[in-house]
C-alpha cells in the first residue's frame, strides 16, 4: 500500500495535542527539525532488528528500561550514567543467570511524551490542560505551563542528541568493559541484599575473565569484553515530531524514523484505523504494540499482519501489559492464536503499567510483589504455550528513589513522600530492578532445565 510520512494526518490521532495556540509555530518547528541531522541511523536500527530476530527464535533476551517519561529540568550526564548503569548491572545478571545474550534497549534520549487518561486535570477549583510530557507542556500547574510549546520539540531533539553522544561514549569508550563489572553498582545500592548477590556473580564473572586472559582471550582479542550495544527508543506518540524525524535511507530507499532505534504504539492508541498504526506500518525500524486488557486475539493477528505483512523476524516486538490478575487469563488466548498463525515475534512484558494504584498517602505507586507476579505469570504462560518469553520492559531509574513499595528493601507507602521524583509514572530504583532482573534470571533458567530434563527423559 502506498505510504508517506505525512499520511497518518488522515486518521484518528489519539493523544495528540489539538490545542497548541499557534500553528504557524508548530509548522515551523517542525520543518526546522525536518532539517536537523538524523539522531540515529537507518544501519543501527537493521542492526537492532536482526538482533531482535535472534531473541524471537528464542536464542537471545530482550532487556528494555528506562525513564517513564524524561525531564528538561532533571536532564544531567550523572542521571544519563547511572540509568546505563543499571541498565548494565540488570543484563549482567540475565545474561550470567539465564545463559542468553541479552539485547539491550533503553527507554531514554526521546522518551518525553506521555498519554494521559484524561486532557485535563483539576485542582482547587482550577481546570487545566493536563501535563503531556515535556516535549509538549510543563509540568508546573499554570496556564501559561500548560499551553503546548512548538519550541519544546526543538529543546527535545537537543537534549536526545546530547544524551545519545553520552550513551555511545558509555557502550563504546571502555566504561562498559566486563572488567568493571565490579564498579558498575551504584552506591545507594552498595548494602543491599541484590547488591550481595550481584557481587557473588561480579567474582565468577572476574575469575573467568582471568582465566580467559591467561588463556590468551582479551579485550584486546576480543572486543565485546571491552563494549556493549545500548539502543534507544520510546513511544512514538507525538506524531508530528516524529513525522519531522522521518527520512529516506539512502541505500536501501526505504523510510525510517531517525528519533530512536526502536519505537512502539501503546495500548491507548493502537486501533487499526488509527494515526500511529498508521505511520508505523510505514517506517522500517522495529517496532512494538502494547498487549494489554480488552485485546481480542483477531484484532492482534490483524495488527500484525498490518504492522509485519512480510513476517521480518525481529520486526514486532509484542509487549503484555494485563497486571497481575489478567496476565494468565488474557494473554494466553493472544499467544495460542500467533503461534497458530506461525507468526514471528518478540513477546516481553512490561509488569508496570497494569499493576499502578494510589497509596493511602496519595501518591502513584507499584508493588513489586505484583510486579514480580505478572512478570513470572507471563514467563510461564508464554512458555505453556509454545513460544519464546524474550524478555522485560520496564520503567526504572538509576537514581534512589523510593516510588514502588516492596522488595527486600522493605520499602513501605510511608517512605513513598521521602524521594519521589518521577515527573509521571512510578519507578523501580536501581535496587529493585536488580531484583526483578535476577528472579527473571532465575525463572528462565528453571523452564531450560525442565526443558532439558524432559528431553533427557525422552532419549
Amino acid at each position: 500500500m502506498t505510504w508517506t510520512p505525512e499520511g497518518w494526518r488522515s486518521r484518528p490521532a489519539k493523544h495528540i495535542p489539538e490545542d497548541y495556540p499557534d500553528l504557524d509555530a508548530l509548522s515551523a518547528a517542525t520543518a526546522e527539525i525536518g532539517r536537523y541531522p538524523p539522531l540515529v541511523s537507518a544501519g543501527e536500527a537493521r542492526k537492532l532488528t536482526a538482533a531482535l530476530g535472534h531473541v524471537a527464535d528464542g536464542e537471545a533476551l530482550l532487556l528494555q528500561g528506562g525513564d517513564c517519561a524524561e525531564s528538561f529540568a532533571e536532564f544531567s550526564a550523572n542521571s544519563i550514567r547511572d540509568t546505563f548503569r543499571a541498565l548494565m548491572q540488570m543484563a549482567v545478571v540475565l545474561t550470567f543467570g539465564a545463559q542468553k545474550p541479552v539485547v539491550k534497549i533503553g527507554r531514554i534520549a526521546g522518551q518525553f511524551a506521555k498519554p494521559r487518561s484524561s486532557p485535563i486535570e483539576t485542582i482547587d477549583g482550577e481546570t487545566l490542560p493536563s501535563y503531556r510530557g515535556d516535549i509538549i507542556n510543563d509540568m508546573a500547574f499554570a496556564s501559561d505551563s500548560r499551553a503546548p510549546d512548538p519550541a519544546r520539540l526543538k529543546q527535545a531533539y537537543s537534549q536526545s542528541a546530547a544524551t545519545l553522544n553520552l550513551l555511545r561514549a558509555l557502550a563504546h569508550g571502555g566504561y562498559a568493559a566486563l572488567a568493571n563489572v565490579h564498579k558498575w553498582t551504584l552506591d545507594f545500592v552498595s548494602q543491599s541484599e541484590a547488591a550481595a548477590r550481584y557481587r557473588e556473580l561480579a567474582d565468577r564473572i572476574s575469575d573467568a575473565l582471568a582465566f580467559m586472559e591467561a588463556c590468551g582471550v582479551s579485550a584486546t582479542h576480543a572486543p565485546q569484553l571491552n563494549e556493549t550495544e545500548l539502543f534507544t527508543s520510546h513511544e512514538a506518540l507525538l506524531l508530528p515530531y516524529e513525522e519531522a524525524m522521518t527520512r529516506v535511507d539512502s541505500q536501501t530507499g526505504d523510510w525510517y524514523c531517525t528519533s530512536a532505534h526502536f519505537l512502539w504504539i501503546g495500548h491507548r492508541t493502537r486501533d487499526l484505523d488509527g494515526a500511529h498504526v498508521e505511520f508505523l506500518r510505514g517506517v522500517k525500524n522495529p517496532i512494538g504494540v502494547k498487549c494489554g486488557p480488552g485485546m481480542a486475539h483477531d484484532q492482534l493477528l490483524r495488527l500484525i499482519e498490518v504492522l509485519n505483512p512480510d513476517d521480518v523476524p525481529g520486526r514486532l516486538t509484542l509487549i503484555a501489559r494485563f497486571g497481575a490478575a489478567g496476565v494468565g487469563e488474557q494473554l494466553a488466548p493472544l499467544v495460542r492464536a500467533v503461534q497458530r498463525e506461525g507468526r514471528r515475534v518478540v513477546w516481553t512484558c512490561d509488569p508496570m503499567h497494569g499493576n499502578t494504584f494510589k497509596a493511602e498517602t496519595g501518591f502513584k505507586t507499584r508493588a513489586l510483589d505484583k510486579i514480580f507476579a505478572e512478570t513470572r505469570d507471563f514467563i510461564d504462560v508464554v512458555r505453556a504455550e509454545g513460544a519464546w518469553p524474550g524478555g522485560v520492559h520496564v520503567e526504572m531509574t538509576g537514581k534512589n528513589v523510593t516510588e514502588c513499595v516492596g522488595g527486600v528493601g522493605g520499602l513501605t507507602e510511608a517512605d513513598l513522600s521521602s524521594r519521589y521524583h518521577t515527573h509521571c509514572d512510578p519507578r523501580l530504583n536501581a535496587d529493585q530492578a536488580i531484583e526483578l532482573a535476577f528472579m527473571v534470571a532465575e525463572r528462565l533458567r528453571g523452564l531450560q532445565a525442565d526443558v532439558n530434563s524432559a528431553a533427557d527423559a525422552a532419549e
